[in-house]
């Protein structure tokens, strides 16, 4: 084989997992294309030529629900620092969320934050906005290229107003039409809004009271009438950051009824309980909260079974000065993720929790078909984007909040010890991160996932009692 069929980069020596199995084999990469898996003696020549012997070859983790804080609040993260923290923690693809300020509600918003997001070191996909107030805006969002779509039910940062049920129905009719995921902060926004001014009219402003003030119901009922409305329109939806076992019925519910629905989960949910309150105060704060041990044990079960579908971080930075507050209601919510997900699910990859196989269908696999990126990313083969984490699975390290390469220097899971770490990063075939260090000059390397997104046929229930077919219709008589 002559130089001009030269790889650009062998990786050779290590294991490739996918969700149905673990093989050794080499991978050969070139033009940002894996062009070869398989035997070394099968791979063609190659430019330059990694040993990553004793390692996993994962394709890189697809975060659906990150929050960049551009424009706005870039004080917590704007789009190089966020996706220097993706590429560190073997993240290849996020998918930002709207609520910044001005919040990507219309066209003209989502044109500026593709501007911003020319900083990014990983490719990305850009939530508009769902809202009561711009219905209107929706279809030029679409042709704008937003690569999804986020309602949200119930408060969190930002402030935005929850949309009525009658706004979400319109709202589902005319994204249904299109075809791509509508994904739900699923809580209800009535119920937290009424415990909340209770409890701190009691003076009930601990850490602990945040939970108090939103039982599992709330996301029960948002789950459920998501659902609903999803099933008579046809729309295509996705849970967001499920935090309880008792949400997992609804959806699961809904699955059986032939819902094109799916679900999430975030690590907070899985490895902290109510007992860490106490321990971790205001930094814990995050929507919906962190609940019992039981509803961690109930997750856990979930990503097993396939009941939940993926592996997001709900990524939310935020200065340790925001979230460290003596009144609860006062600190923001949530905390950063891109970097510590993966240690952390390759910990419970160690401890026997899950195996390799399930994290790679959870981090990768899942999220690359409910999006409509597969088979272009989310697996290692032939074809598919060079977008791959190379890990040491038997790397240590603890984990610290001013390591973090996310402004937002707070976490959690500060000084707890990981097992399984990515030590390389590459987006179509560049390393974004190598041997643990930032490849600073790759910032501007990401691009938007709009010309391979391809989602399924539309499928949209019962056009013609939509509210566009009803005025039509009105005014055609008239």
């Amino acid at each position: 084989m002559g130089e001009a069929f030269a790889a650009d980069l062998v990786l050779a020596g290590g294991t490739v997992v996918s969700g149905a199995a673990s093989t050794s084999a080499d991978v050969a990469i070139k033009d940002g294309v894996i062009v070869a898996v398989g035997h070394p003696q099968a791979m063609p020549p190659a430019r330059e030529r990694l040993d990553v012997s004793g390692k996993l070859v994962l394709p890189g983790a697809i975060d659906v629900h990150v929050h960049f804080r551009e424009p706005g609040y870039t004080h917590k993260e704007d789009w190089q620092t966020g996706s220097a923290a993706a590429a560190m923690g073997g993240t290849t693809t996020v998918f930002e969320m709207p609520n910044t300020n001005p919040p990507t509600r219309s066209a003209a918003e989502l044109r500026a934050k593709q501007e911003a997001a020319r900083k990014s070191h990983v490719d990305f996909g850009l939530y508009g906005l769902f809202a009561e107030d711009n219905l209107d805006e929706l279809e030029g969002l679409i042709a704008a290229g937003a690569n999804a779509f986020k309602c949200f039910m119930g408060n969190t940062f930002g402030n935005l107003p929850s949309p009525s049920t009658g706004a979400m129905l319109e709202g589902f009719e005319i994204i249904s039409r299109h075809g791509l995921r509508i994904s739900l902060h699923a809580e209800e926004a009535t119920i937290m809004a009424r415990r909340q001014e209770r409890l701190a009219a009691a003076g009930r402003n601990a850490p602990l009271d945040h939970l108090l003030s939103r039982p599992a119901i709330v996301a029960v009922e948002a789950v459920g009438r998501a659902a609903a409305l999803a099933e008579w329109t046809g729309a295509r939806i996705h849970i967001l950051h499920i935090s309880s076992a008792a949400e997992l019925r609804p959806l699961a519910e809904a699955k059986a009824r032939g819902v094109d629905i799916t679900g999430e989960t975030c690590p907070c949910y899985l490895f902290l309980n109510s007992t860490d309150y106490a321990r971790l105060g205001s930094v814990i704060r995050v929507n919906p909260p962190v609940r019992e041990a039981s509803d961690s044990a109930a997750l856990w079960h979930a990503l097993r079974n396939g009941a939940i579908d993926m592996i997001a971080t709900d990524h939310a930075p935020h200065t340790p000065e925001e979230k460290a507050q003596a009144v609860i209601w006062r600190a923001d919510c949530g905390f950063p993720g891109l970097e510590t997900q993966m240690p952390l699910m390759l910990t419970a990859v160690a401890e026997g929790r899950l195996t390799i196989e399930d994290y790679v269908r959870l981090s990768a696999e899942a999220p690359a078909c409910a999006f409509g990126l597969w088979p272009v990313k989310g697996r290692i083969a032939p074809g598919a984007h060079a977008d791959i984490a190379v890990v040491d699975p038997r790397r240590r390290e603890t984990i610290r909040a001013a390591s973090l390469h996310s402004r937002g220097k707070v976490t959690p899971f500060e000084g707890r010890e990981v097992t399984g770490v990515p030590i390389h990063t590459l987006v179509r075939g560049r390393f974004v991160q190598r041997d643990r260090r930032l490849v600073a000059e790759t910032a501007g390397w990401g691009r938007q996932v709009t010309e391979i997104q391809r989602m399924p046929t539309p499928a949209p229930r019962n056009e013609a009692l939509a509210i566009r077919a009803l005025t039509a219709s009105l005014r055609g008589a008239a």
